[in-house]
């Protein structure tokens, strides 16, 4: 039991400000609802964290909208969110060291798949 109370703290709390309410300038709250909507809700997984229910993502739903209402701009704060959470918060990934052969992969597959297509039917020309 004593281990749950942090658990049942975290339900309890109140939203963060901006979890549930938009900003005044609509301008800004255009660039708050486009950035929100390429980032990840870590507990859903499967859901931005515009369409999240979950408190974290209204958490983040708070500080996208605080920080935008500061004038940073969205990319700087895709960018920190990234560094805190990692890159699996972005629906637009980064082509790193690490991840360029996720990109790369599929083309040469393409590729190579063309070519054995491309050997097997001349072949079948040919007999």
């Amino acid at each position: 039991m004593i281990f749950a109370a942090p658990a049942f703290a975290q339900d309890t709390m109140p939203p963060a400000p901006y979890a549930y309410r938009q900003l005044d300038n609509p301008a800004q709250e255009e660039k708050a609802q486009a950035l929100m909507e390429t980032l990840r809700c870590l507990k859903c997984q499967s859901q931005s964290i515009a369409d999240s229910d979950a408190p974290m993502a209204g958490d983040m739903r708070s500080q996208v909208r605080e920080r935008i209402a500061a004038g940073e701009d969205p990319e700087a704060i895709r960018a920190w969110l990234v560094e805190r959470y990692g890159d699996y918060v972005s629906y637009a990934p980064r082509v790193t060291a690490l991840t360029w052969p996720l990109f790369i992969l599929p083309i040469v597959l393409l590729v190579l798949a063309s070519l054995l297509l491309s050997r097997r039917f001349r072949k079948e020309g040919t007999e």
